[in-house]
């Protein structure tokens, strides 16, 4: 099985292309994949358009559904829920909606409080697709350790981003830290818009990092085992799935 992170620029004035590109990239990726885009790439963060980018969500999933036979699909969209926006983000595997969340921790250098309502932390668990337990946590939430003591004992995390360039090296750092402490898979999805950090890679529960900033799609085969090998020889109380 793959682990994909996709990395792409997203046209704000140009919804349709941006699904385009999205749809374009997940075809290229294999079958049996667990596919990672970047946050809000179908619309940015819209905020004089969050009504027109809430509607074209509704078009997104469905388009979505029909690529995730045989593949799980994650991204966020901007949703819109009894008169307030959200930032939620969906897991989508063989043709339906298995799991959603809401962006919890808004990110207030971005004025995101200003234009969604957050999310309910307690939707931040771990879920299981074929028997892997895979959680996630969007953009900003990384840096709250509360948060990563919700998902202790994932295989697989996952973290769409619009991570600004001026953070890069955050990013990069506390990704990878994730990564080591949880012992899991970490796939960073972020965008490469020129005012983003990119640095998008999926990276191994030994600290073992794949990434390329000129890369559209960056993968790494998951191998149950490592995830077993690291939590026994590196024995810090975690579950071994076995």
């Amino acid at each position: 099985m793959k682990l994909v992170a996709l990395q792409f620029k997203t046209n704000k004035d140009n919804y349709q292309e941006n699904l385009d590109e999205l749809k374009s990239l997940i075809n290229e990726c294999e079958e049996n994949s667990i596919i990672l885009a970047p946050e809000v790439c179908i619309s940015e963060f819209a905020y004089e358009n969050m009504q027109e980018a809430s509607e074209f969500s509704n078009i997104v999933l469905e388009e979505i559904k029909e690529l995730s036979i045989n593949k799980t699909i994650g991204l966020t969209l901007i949703t819109k829920e009894n008169e307030s926006f959200l930032n939620t983000f969906f897991l989508i595997s063989n043709g339906k909606i298995i799991h959603t969340q809401s962006k919890s921790k808004l990110f207030p250098l971005g004025n995101e409080q200003e234009y969604f309502v957050a999310g309910n932390e307690n939707d931040i668990k771990i879920i299981e697709i074929n028997g892997i337990k895979i959680a996630t946590l969007i953009c900003f939430e990384l840096r709250f350790p509360q948060l990563w003591e919700k998902i202790k004992g994932a295989d697989i995390i996952l973290n769409p981003a619009m991570w600004g360039i001026k953070r890069k090296e955050h990013y990069e750092t506390i990704t990878r830290s994730l990564a080591l402490v949880n012992q899991v898979y970490l796939i960073a999805s972020n965008s490469s818009n020129d005012n983003m950090a990119s640095s998008s890679a999926v990276i191994d529960p030994f600290g073992l990092v794949n990434k390329d900033d000129n890369k559209k799609i960056i993968t790494m085969d998951f191998e149950e085992q490592t995830i077993k090998k690291v939590r026994k020889y590196i024995n810090i109380g975690l579950d071994t799935n076995e």
